[in-house]
């Protein structure tokens, strides 16, 4: 799949547990610690932006806050993604940032965002009450590519400790406890 076609299917999935969230649900814990099902999407919506802004001078369309309506914040956001991966002079540029290098930057946004959602609808999905399957092929793609980077990725700070799971666990279970989640924990 190319990046685009990647983020279109990935974000498809974000969007429907967006989209399906009660409206009671969004102040409900989510599975990071501190978060509610609106923080999120105001993960999501907040930090990439910045990246893109500061690595390649990309400026994102910026829809409502996602404390005054998650949803929309949500839909413009993701609506300006997929455009700036839609657009064919996408792959021609770069972005650059002093902890990566130099990336074109389709494969930037697929390398650094479109897994982030990705693994996000899991932590959507749990707080809200709805369906917490993800795609077990891409589980097994991003554990493999995570597993070698493992030190690199915890003294980021961006994932917490891995979670002990049973041996014989399904790979969606694995990636979520090696991100930090316990899946088994309701």
């Amino acid at each position: 799949m190319t990046p685009a076609d990647e983020h279109r299917w990935i974000a498809a999935g974000f969007t429907a547990k967006v989209v399906g969230t009660p409206v009671d649900r969004w102040d409900s814990p989510a599975p990071v610690e501190g978060w509610a099902a609106r923080d999120v999407v105001r993960h999501l919506v907040e930090w990439f932006p910045a990246f893109l802004e500061s690595g390649a001078g990309v400026t994102l369309a910026r829809g409502p806050s996602a404390d005054d309506d998650p949803v929309a914040a949500w839909q413009v956001h993701s609506d300006a993604v997929q455009a700036l991966l839609d657009d064919p002079a996408t792959p021609d540029r770069v972005l650059a940032n002093r902890h990566i290098g130099d990336v074109p930057l389709d494969q930037a946004v697929d390398r650094f965002y479109t897994g982030d959602v990705f693994l996000h609808t899991w932590d959507l999905a749990r707080a809200t009450g709805q369906d917490e399957a993800l795609d077990p092929a891409k589980c097994a793609d991003l554990l493999a590519g995570m597993e070698p980077a493992e030190d690199a990725m915890r003294s980021s700070g961006h994932y917490g400790p891995r979670v002990e799971v049973p041996d014989d666990a399904d790979v969606q279970t694995r990636l979520l406890a090696f991100i930090g989640r316990d899946p088994l924990r309701r």
